[in-house]
């Protein structure tokens, strides 16, 4: 019974669709639908990566390493079966133990002055945009105790990667984005990294409601995308990060009649990031125009600082050239 829910879940998911959420793309195509690329798996400098979507296989020619969807999620995300399983269903979009999660971090946030202090302090006041972006907050230490009261498994929040192996929150004084399929946990101190539960960041932020724009503004980071919002703007999204991975490229490129505005941080990092994505999106035959910002902002920065939307506005007509 077990390997048979195991083989129905697996059905639900494309191994391609998969690898291509974590940054991979093919080199080449070859014979009966398969495809040859780099190995994310190990340092790889020729495509020795072979995916066969038909049978829902890999195997890399260099390392040796060869499964199904749940065996790559184990080596790239260096995980044990189990918790490899629990990644799947959340990709899968099975069962509702996040958005309980999610909707226990919302109340947090409101019962944690310093926290809110902190959404107050980048800038975000308006409760319409924290609500809509279900910003939450995570104490730690405490959402075992609550989720178990709902009648969760201790199993369950292991598997799920919201506890530790030693029974321990994940997430410890973060303030927390629920994703499509994960949480994104964004430290409240600058030294401590931000993280995500085991499956990466999927797709671009909110694309369910952003995608039918003609034209859309697409930042870095998910307070830039909070401050927008704030300011006016409807057609934000957000990649997290300004590389795009596999899914949110095909997002972007998915056929429809669009133009991307590129609003990434005002440093050199993320200038060239912008002014490369922009070219890959012309040559894809998607209109892209990269917003200049001033030297060292973001758009947080600058509306956290009284930067006015028409100003901002004037920079979109700027970049159009």
């Amino acid at each position: 019974m077990m390997r048979d829910r195991l083989d129905a879940l697996k059905q639900q998911v494309s191994l391609l669709g998969y690898l291509q959420t974590q940054g991979w793309t093919p080199a080449r195509r070859l014979a009966r639908g398969r495809l040859m690329g780099l190995c994310p798996l190990h340092a790889d400098h020729q495509p020795s990566f072979l995916v066969d979507g038909g049978k829902q296989l890999f195997y890399c020619y260099g390392c040796g390493a060869g499964g199904d969807v749940i065996r790559f999620i184990q080596l790239y995300h260096r995980i044990d079966f189990r918790l490899a399983v629990a990644c799947l269903r959340t990709y899968a979009g099975v069962g509702g133990i996040l958005p309980e999660v999610d909707l226990y971090y919302q109340t947090q946030l409101h019962r944690h002055p310093s926290a809110l202090a902190y959404v107050h302090q980048r800038g975000i006041h308006d409760p319409e945009v924290i609500h809509g972006m279900r910003i939450g907050y995570a104490p730690g230490g405490c959402l075992r105790a609550w989720m178990t009261g709902l009648g969760y498994r201790l199993e369950d929040l292991r598997q799920a990667g919201l506890i530790n192996a030693l029974g321990y929150d994940t997430f410890c004084h973060r303030l927390v984005f629920p994703l499509a399929t994960n949480l994104y946990g964004r430290s409240l101190w600058g030294s401590a990294p931000h993280r995500f539960l085991p499956g990466g960041k999927g797709g671009l932020y909110d694309w369910e409601n952003i995608r039918q724009h003609p034209s859309i503004l697409l930042v870095e980071g998910l307070f830039d995308l909070a401050a927008l919002r704030q300011a006016g703007f409807g057609n934000v999204t957000c990649s997290l990060g300004n590389h795009l991975s596999g899914l949110q490229w095909s997002q972007l490129c998915d056929g429809a009649a669009r133009e991307v505005y590129i609003v990434f941080d005002g440093d050199e990092s993320g200038r060239q990031a912008a002014r490369q994505l922009a070219r890959r999106l012309w040559i894809a035959r998607v209109p892209a125009w990269v917003v200049g910002l001033p030297e060292g902002q973001d758009p947080n920065s600058f509306f956290a600082a009284g930067g006015e939307a028409g100003q901002f506005q004037q920079w979109m007509r700027e970049a159009r050239g």
